[in-house]
């Protein structure tokens, strides 16, 4: 599939499926949509031309055009689906009161409660034990805030070390936090054995206060920013990054990614999640704003880079030249198959932000063998034979095919549709191809 675009007066053609991205003249991009429309074939009058010529022997080399391929569930899977992620919900509550909170404030709907060390203990098992003869394991340390229940922290990430030498595992830590809690001794801890860490934090402390307040309404970013700094000033190049979330109330968000940048050089914005009727939601009047909001950071983000002081903005990053291979871009985050979430009680559920659907309940790790099998059949299904408008988008391979979730609660459907969150994406799309495009122009590493 090939895919035409201009950011900034610069034009190009995004072959999606060999990668290959082509950087064009005006002549030749008319070139290229006449193909687009002629059924991938450069047309007779076009052909007369250099311009068609050189078009041409692009299609025949298949840099553009490539035949589109489908994967079936045995490829993706040759060695039958296996468990390699967890998000281990070590606690069902918070100390922050976030007003958009897709878990209900940290009690995902249900009562607010701390994961044992027992349950932990038998959901590392039941990771090692669903994971077959893969090695590299991932595990997040979740919440609402997983500080609060420090001491399972402590004795769970013991565990996971033990267990992984005795099993030949390499299980790779994360953990998020909104920081408030970090003080010298949680920093020296979590930088000697997480090998990631998410601090959520939402930008300037206006945006931040307004929407993530502690318990009693009182503001938390002081808090948080203290607690950022207290573990960055330790960790070194170890891998990080600040994420926070963008709402109605600051769709000039590229001031909050600029005001981050200061904290962290390693920064993530995402767009809120919610009910057209909640007073935070990204409504369809605010579609072009947050296009144009994007393309303003893009802009600035270049200019950075080019002054020798890039951000690493998680959602434009992309690398064409080592990036994932077919197989992992198609599969996207897994959800349900290779990824799943366990509650303090032990529930599965196939990722965190569906915790509480129970219709979609896997099973439980102190039942390893009372398994849904047909909710795991669900994801798996939806991973091969995506959403209809996944077919006929050129931002599939980059995307996996978008958030699960976010379908869910989009249309109620995860096969379903969640048009406003692709257009985002897809948008989001192409300005990290320009922005890959300008880093090749100025002889700089693809890679930030």
């Amino acid at each position: 599939m090939v895919h035409t675009f201009t950011v900034q007066g610069d034009h190009f053609a995004f072959d999606s499926v060999s990668g290959a991205l082509h950087q064009l003249d005006e002549a030749a991009l008319l070139v290229v949509e006449r193909a687009v429309n002629n059924d991938g074939k450069v047309t007779d009058d076009d052909l007369k031309t250099d311009v068609g010529r050189a078009v041409f022997d692009l299609v025949s080399a298949g840099a553009l055009f490539s035949p589109e391929r489908t994967f079936r569930t045995e490829e993706l899977y040759p060695d039958e689906p296996r468990i390699k992620a967890m998000c281990l919900n070590l606690c069902h509550d918070c100390n922050l009161r976030c007003t958009y909170c897709f878990a209900g404030t940290g009690d995902y709907g249900g009562p607010r409660g701390l994961m044992s060390s027992d349950v932990g203990r038998k959901a590392i098992d039941y990771l090692i034990r669903e994971s077959g003869s893969r090695r590299n394991l991932d595990i997040d340390f979740f919440g609402g805030e997983p500080l609060i229940n420090w001491e399972t922290v402590k004795t769970l990430v013991a565990y996971c070390e033990d267990e992984g030498r005795k099993q030949n595992k390499n299980i790779r830590l994360t953990l998020t936090t909104n920081a408030t809690l970090l003080d010298e001794e949680k920093a020296a801890f979590i930088n000697a054995h997480f090998s990631n860490v998410v601090l959520s934090i939402d930008g300037r402390q206006h945006v931040h206060d307004a929407v993530r307040p502690a318990v009693g309404r009182r503001g938390s970013y002081e808090a948080t920013t203290r607690g950022i700094r207290t573990l960055l000033s330790s960790r070194g190049d170890q891998a990080h990054h600040l994420r926070g979330t963008f709402t109605s109330e600051n769709l000039d968000f590229a001031a909050d990614v600029f005001a981050l940048a200061e904290l962290s050089r390693h920064v993530s914005i995402e767009p809120v999640v919610l009910p057209d009727e909640h007073p935070l939601a990204i409504r369809e009047w605010h579609m072009n704003q947050v296009m144009d909001e994007y393309e303003r950071l893009a802009v600035e983000l270049d200019a950075r880079e080019a002054a020798g002081e890039p951000v690493d903005f998680f959602h434009f990053r992309l690398d064409l030249e080592d990036g994932p291979c077919a197989f992992k871009r198609h599969k996207g985050c897994g959800v349900g198959v290779e990824y799943i979430a366990v509650t303090p009680e032990g529930d599965i559920y196939p990722c965190h932000q569906l915790v509480g659907e129970t219709s979609f309940r896997l099973g439980s790790v102190l039942d390893p063998t009372a398994r849904n099998a047909e909710v795991q059949d669900l994801f798996a299904t939806a991973l091969t034979d995506p959403p209809e408008a996944c077919h006929s988008c050129f931002a599939r391979p980059i995307c996996g095919g978008g958030c699960a979730a976010n379908r869910l609660h989009r249309s109620g459907d995860i096969a379903g549709d969640d048009e406003r969150g692709c257009r985002l994406l897809r948008r989001r799309a192409e300005l990290a191809l320009w922005l890959f495009a300008r880093r090749l122009d100025r002889g700089q590493s693809v890679r930030i």
